[in-house]
């Protein structure tokens, strides 16, 4: 039987499981399609692409660092990095425990067609945001944001765009498509899309 391979746009606030959770909102409010688990995790307090999957093996495949799918990430971070700040993300940086893997990091505008977030973030008047696009082959608890804030530069908003070939194409927040179980993960027929 073909697994089941979909990608969900994780709203914010949204924890990374079906199981109920007294006062919390879950995958299990965003869709109701039977047997699947996430492949891989996303903060309760981050954004966007979600892969979720009923075959336990291709779970693995995309959540393993070894088969170096690239997450790619956007950033709202506070202040405006300096280029020595995007070279200490690319070249990877000393969190403690670990050093971060090499990375892509570079500035950009504010997505086109980005959703507002709910609740929105907080601004501070004398403080400017700066958007990045941060790209993983690794994917440590929270790296992204230890990451930006080890560099002096807080992430006040993040968003994860890509997983391999996987893009969230349009996908509102809440809202998944299926798709067809094969590297690089192409699209299957929109008419498959859908929401709960």
């Amino acid at each position: 039987m073909t697994p089941v391979l979909i990608a969900l746009n994780k709203p914010f606030g949204v924890i990374s499981k079906f199981s109920p959770e007294l006062g919390r909102r879950t995958l299990a409010d965003c869709l109701t399609v039977p047997n699947v688990y996430p492949a891989g995790r996303l903060d309760t307090d981050s954004e966007g692409l979600l892969l979720l999957t009923d075959d336990g093996a291709l779970q693995a495949r995309i959540a393993d660092p070894r088969h170096k799918l690239t997450k790619v990430y956007w950033a709202q971070v506070e202040g405006v990095p300096t280029e020595a700040a995007l070279a200490s993300l690319r070249a990877g940086v000393d969190l403690g425990d670990f050093v971060t893997k090499p990375a892509g990091a570079r500035h950009i505008e504010e997505p086109a067609g980005l959703w507002p977030r709910d609740p929105p973030i907080r601004y501070r008047a004398a403080i400017p945001t700066t958007w990045l696009e941060i790209t993983l082959r690794e994917g440590k608890n929270r790296q992204v944001r230890h990451m930006t804030a080890r560099v002096g530069f807080p992430t006040l908003r993040l968003v994860r765009a890509a997983i391999g070939g996987v893009g969230l194409d349009g996908l509102a927040p809440g809202h998944w498509r299926a798709l067809e179980p094969t590297s690089p993960f192409r699209i299957l027929s929109s008419a498959r899309a859908g929401t709960t």
